[in-house]
């Protein structure tokens, strides 16, 4: 492609209305942007079902040319992406941990360590059962949150209960219930959307936040600051991580050797849902 004609490709297998719903690749994206399109780089866009289609979506691009590089988000400890990538010559850009690239730059947030410091908090409220909802397990950063949130529970003598969800709204609901009888005064969720269906589910049950149940979410978003009442979350700064992963793409095309570049720091924003 010519410098004007540079492009760089970001494929979501993940059901179209989960994307619809949740905020965070919304201002991923729009991070993206604000870094390529000055510097002459537009953003392709695919929404898959799975992972097979997936990498043919790669394979096809770089068959054809069609992208200079490429995103890889919700990565597997040892995902086969990144060999395909390497093999494919495609210039590329992880967002999640380290671990899981083999040698391709990295845009890296601290999963585990934010994970503890939500546990933490809720075990210094006096909370001695608390669930998380967390997102698919086959994802890294999904384990790295929950061996976070155990590690933290355990030092503090807290009981952890778990339920998986898709970061859907179904999912959350879902999993609300298992949580709830296990004896829950607090529930963890790994999106926005997720913790704004358990609380409707709590509603629907009777079931007040924060006097009987406190509720965090992971992604601080407007949804959270309209939901009622309002959440707790931890929140961070998604379009900087778009961002950084821009000029992480930009380094990788250019041949710049593979680095790992830290996202700013989260930090738990609270709300009416935790008081």
């Amino acid at each position: 492609m010519t410098q004007a004609q540079r492009r760089v490709g970001l494929v979501l297998a993940r059901a179209s209305r989960v994307l619809g719903e949740e905020p965070f690749y919304h201002e991923f994206l729009e991070g993206l942007e604000r870094v390529l399109t000055p510097a002459g780089v537009s953003v392709l866009v695919k929404v898959v079902t799975d992972r097979d289609a997936e990498i043919q979506t790669y394979e096809r691009w770089a068959a054809d040319e069609q992208v200079d590089g490429v995103v890889l988000v919700d990565l597997s400890p040892g995902d086969d992406r990144v060999d395909l990538v390497h093999r494919l010559g495609l210039p590329a850009v992880v967002l999640g941990a380290p671990s899981t690239a083999s040698g391709l730059p990295t845009v890296w947030t601290d999963d585990a360590g934010f994970a503890r410091e939500a546990i933490r908090f809720l075990a210094e409220r006096g909370h001695e059962v608390i669930g998380h909802i967390s997102g698919p397990m086959s994802f890294a950063h999904t384990q790295l949150r929950r061996e976070g949130a155990e590690a933290e529970a355990t030092a503090r003598g807290v009981r952890l209960l778990h339920a998986e969800g898709d970061y859907s709204y179904e999912s959350g609901r879902a999993a609300t219930a298992p949580v709830v009888a296990g004896g829950a005064t607090a529930i963890v969720c790994d999106n926005d959307v997720m913790a704004l269906a358990v609380l409707d589910e709590l509603r629907e049950r009777g079931v007040k936040v924060p006097t009987d149940i406190s509720v965090i979410a992971w992604d601080d978003s407007a949804l959270c600051q309209l939901a009622v009442p309002p959440l707790s979350a931890m929140s961070h700064d998604v379009g900087r991580i778009g961002e950084l992963a821009a000029r992480a793409l930009l380094d990788a095309m250019a041949g710049v050797a593979p680095a790992i570049y830290e996202a700013p720091a989260a930090h738990l924003v609270t709300r009416e849902s935790t008081r």
